[in-house]
């Protein structure tokens, strides 16, 4: 029966699956000494865009290579991430047990999580794909998050939907612990191909933050 065979849609989930397990475990390993946390979310993303133009092969080798290539840009722009993502993570205390000037500090908090998304939910996949500096590859994803605004909502909205769906229970965070980083990111390269492709039909947007900003075609 073709559902059985080599061929079959049946084989290919469970080797997008396993494909998926191993890139999620290498991931991990790669970034456990924390400051590696950036060329090990840029390697990753290296395979999953390939994974969502559906162009996968092998996945240890590309994604070592991929993190030894991106360890240079990759450690700062993620140092910059955890450190936001830190000062995030205060506000919200601050915000939810202060006895005085708790709004200030949710509104504060609530404008640094914007930033914070459009400026990072596209930088490692911009960093894995393009051969830009740091900061053009974070301009770009501001640039981007606001070019392509309906997107890049909606694409918030799966994140959120996916990190509940794996917290809903304790079957589906066990999965989720095996999976659960590298499906976030299939999701954001599945979006972020698709403006890549779009984009590079503009001369220099992805390579020049301001060709975002001066191309008027509206995409969404």
């Amino acid at each position: 029966m073709k559902l059985f065979s080599v061929e079959g849609p049946l084989f290919k989930f469970f080797d997008r699956l396993w494909d998926l397990i191993k890139l999620n475990f290498f991931w991990l390993i790669c970034s456990l000494p924390v400051v590696t946390f950036g060329a090990s979310t840029a390697a990753a993303f290296s395979i999953t865009l390939h994974m969502a133009d559906d162009t996968e092969g092998y996945i240890v080798k590309p994604f070592f290579k991929a993190f030894k290539g991106n360890l240079k840009k990759g450690i700062p722009l993620g140092l910059i991430f955890s450190f936001g993502a830190y000062a995030l993570y205060i506000l919200y205390q601050l915000a939810f047990k202060a006895e005085k000037y708790e709004g200030v500090f949710l509104g504060a908090a609530i404008i640094l999580s914007v930033l914070l998304y459009s400026g990072f939910v596209y930088s490692f996949a911009l960093l894995a794909r393009y051969e830009n500096g740091l900061i053009a590859t974070i301009k770009n994803s501001y640039r981007i998050s606001l070019r392509y605004f309906g997107r890049t909502l909606l694409l918030a909205v799966l994140i959120g939907l996916e990190s509940a769906l794996f917290v809903w229970n304790r079957v589906l965070i066990a999965i989720g612990l095996l999976i659960a980083p590298v499906c976030v990111m299939l999701t954001v390269s599945g979006f972020a191909l698709k403006i890549f492709k779009e984009l590079e039909r503009l001369p220099g947007a992805v390579s020049n933050p301001e060709a975002l900003e001066e191309s008027s075609e509206n995409t969404d």
